[in-house]
């Protein structure tokens, strides 16, 4: 029996800590993705190029903090040139947020320490309102 168990704990602790990494990189790319979303419409609704940049990173970092999670290393690429165009032209703001989240307090052994989660999403800005 004690030799049983001795063979299979391993493997039932290297089970566990995969399903944890997988659980956390789920909630990781479901945070992503609602920051991204969040970013791209308060940007969309801001009045220039400067305070959509501004906001998008803000409510970002605000939204991936209200989800719990903390990034390593944390991107916020803001496309917003299409504050450029001319009142009654279509125009959109693309946010990309990129996190790296970190396995560091659960793998042992030489895992993989850390994944990369991105997320993209385009918002359009009201055709008729001014642009500065």
């Amino acid at each position: 029996m004690s030799v049983e168990v001795a063979v299979l704990l391993p493997a039932f602790i290297l089970l566990i800590v995969l399903a944890t990494m997988v659980g956390r990189l789920a909630v990781a790319t479901n945070a992503v993705t609602a920051a991204a979303h969040d970013a791209a419409r308060a940007a969309s609704i801001s009045r220039d190029e400067t305070t959509a940049q501004e906001r998008a990173y803000a409510v970002a970092t605000d939204t991936l903090a209200a989800q719990g999670l903390h990034c390593i290393d944390l991107t916020v690429d803001s496309d917003t040139s299409g504050f450029a165009l001319p009142v009654g032209t279509p125009g959109t703001v693309e946010v990309t947020v990129t996190c790296q989240v970190s396995f560091a307090d659960i793998v042992f052994a030489g895992l993989p320490g850390s994944r990369t989660v991105s997320a993209t999403f385009v918002s359009p800005i009201d055709t008729w309102r001014g642009r500065r």
